[in-house]
């Protein structure tokens, strides 16, 4: 523009005293002057216009980008918060499962001749009602208090008939509040104390699934398929071989 203005002047300037010809000869220098400077000016503002084109076109890129990387995460948490539900379910059902069964064998108990009820309730009438509420705490999903209830009773009757089974229940506990690493210790426990009790495969599935709800995939799979060899014919050993083909 500088140089459209000195040029002005020049011509002007020149004006009184230039010949035609010269006059035609510096109008044509400044048409082409004036020209280049247009033609120059529209190359900016072009380069300008797309510069801001491509940066919209980028923060487009950008923003898909992200909108996917958020719906990719909205999946995978719909997907975990799905597998903790039912794992959760899941748990419940098995300890529903197994105090329905615990107050079943309790009903058979009380088919037994009242000698041996009687020879029972002479050894158990000290520990029984602080197990009772224990388990009456288990049953309520009262947890926390249900696993006070269990470790107070361990720890005032070490060699009560009822120990190894508080025992089991305090590992099921944990593993309801997700305390696995807690749970796992307590079944190692009572699985290396009591390899004969009737709990032994569900503790041993119990660690198993506490493994796996840890990440831990190879040592579950381990822990599956020791149960699996050690008690074939039980119903934890069944739900294992399922769980195995999934994982």
């Amino acid at each position: 523009m500088n140089r459209i203005a000195i040029s002005s002047a020049l011509l002007l300037t020149l004006a009184g005293c230039a010949s035609t010809s010269d006059l035609e000869a510096t109008r044509r220098q400044l048409d082409m002057v004036n020209q280049q400077a247009t033609t120059r000016i529209a190359a900016v503002e072009s380069k300008l216009s797309n510069d801001k084109l491509l940066e919209m076109v980028n923060e487009v890129e950008r923003l898909k980008a992200e909108v996917a990387k958020l719906r990719g995460d909205v999946e995978v948490l719909n997907y975990n918060l799905q597998t903790t539900q039912k794992r959760q379910n899941d748990l419940y059902n098995d300890l529903d499962g197994r105090l329905s069964k615990l107050e079943g064998s309790g009903k058979q108990d009380a088919s037994q001749p009242a000698a041996a009820q009687q020879q029972a309730a002479a050894g158990d009438s000290q520990t029984a009602p602080d197990y009772d509420k224990a388990l009456n705490l288990l049953r309520a999903r009262d947890f926390p208090n249900a696993i006070n209830a269990l470790a107070a009773f361990l720890q005032q009757n070490p060699q009560a008939p009822q120990a190894a089974e508080a025992s089991y229940w305090l590992g099921v506990a944990h593993t309801a509040l997700r305390q696995y690493d807690a749970a796992i210790e307590i079944h190692r426990r009572f699985v290396e104390q009591y390899p004969t009790n009737h709990f032994a495969p569900d503790a041993l599935r119990n660690i198993g699934n506490c493994q796996r709800d840890l990440g831990q995939v190879d040592q579950a799979k381990n822990t599956y398929r020791r149960l699996i060899k050690l008690y074939p014919k039980s119903d934890a050993a069944l739900k294992a071989k399922q769980v195995l083909n999934r994982l």
